[in-house]
């Protein structure tokens, strides 16, 4: 049933998002920083340096507009590409590979009417602490310097802003259009990435099933979901770094800005060469790849299902 799926791809991602957040930060932070203002060396470095100027749950900047995003946006995720298969399906013939990835461009294009708000935000949070510590870093630079001027320079401080406070702001001067900033790009990441996760996923999964009417192990359904979401992740990383770029609205120091997609990839490729577009694909793999799973698991499984089952019972 629609509220079952929907229960279950909320309950997916919670988990989900809880287990892996500190590498999608880590992931942001290394796609946001340009050549020349390196601050984390690695995911290893970023997220040692995060605990240390911002402690454990420095890592965590930016969770809390996950987590309550992330419900809808798995649900309509895998909702949609289900409702999607079932009426590409009618004939009664199995899904051909071109039918499989119209399922999954149609589910992607239907979860960025959450995905980019969310990304935005969450972006916001999470590269605040990077740029604060790029501009500590200048600043103690600059007292070193034997420039007068610099030597007068202080310490910058860290005004920290709230996911409620950027979103008034953003509302207020620019309207519902300053939360989906970056839209076109969301769009050029999701979509592909649906197109190549969901039949990828199937098929693996199918490799498990003994049985056509029968659910594939749990087991399978976890490593299946583990290795098509890190493959349509790395796949779409260049978009990703795209989108991350774009969506990020404080700049560090002497950091590029963008007037759109085409302005942005030239940017890169001119100034920090076609590895930059590969960005922490390694870090969004080790996201994708068990958020992904557990999401796969627990849809499969279908937990909401066994709830819904017992409301009955209870109220008997």
């Amino acid at each position: 049933s629609l509220p079952a799926k929907l229960i279950n791809g909320g309950i997916a991602g919670l988990i989900g998002v809880t287990c892996v957040f500190p590498i999608d930060l880590a992931k942001t932070r290394l796609q946001n920083q340009q050549n020349g203002q390196r601050m984390y060396a690695s995911l290893s470095d970023c997220l040692i340096k995060t605990i240390r100027s911002e402690g454990y749950f420095g890592m965590y900047r930016g969770a809390a507009v996950n987590l309550t995003l992330v419900t809808p946006e798995k649900a309509i995720k895998l909702a949609a590409n289900d409702f999607f298969r079932h009426h590409l399906s009618k004939d009664g013939k199995k899904l051909t590979l071109l039918r499989e990835m119209l399922a999954g461009c149609g589910a992607g294009t239907c979860q960025v009417i959450v995905t980019t708000p969310m990304e935005m935000l969450k972006i916001q949070l999470q590269d605040a602490g990077r740029i604060a510590a790029q501009k500590k870093l200048m600043a103690a630079q600059a007292q070193l310097s034997s420039s007068p001027a610099a030597a007068a320079a202080e310490p910058a401080v860290e005004t920290r802003t709230t996911a409620t406070q950027i979103t008034r702001e953003l509302l207020r001067s620019k309207g519902i259009a300053g939360l989906y900033k970056g839209l076109g790009a969301t769009l050029l990441r999701d979509v592909p990435f649906s197109i190549v996760y969901f039949p990828l996923f199937a098929n693996l999964n199918k490799l498990g099933q003994k049985d056509p009417n029968v659910k594939a192990p749990f087991y399978v359904s976890f490593l299946s979901g583990c290795v098509a979401g890190s493959a349509a992740a790395v796949a779409v990383n260049p978009c990703d770094v795209i989108k991350t770029r774009l969506q990020s609205l404080q700049r560090g120091v002497n950091e590029d800005t963008y007037s759109g997609i085409l302005d942005c990839t030239k940017k890169i490729w001119q100034r920090e060469g076609p590895t930059a577009f590969f960005k922490g694909a390694y870090c969004r793999a080790l996201v994708i790849a068990p958020l992904f799973g557990i999401a796969q698991v627990v849809y499969f499984i279908g937990i909401a299902e066994f709830l819904l089952d017992m409301l009955p019972k209870h109220r008997a």
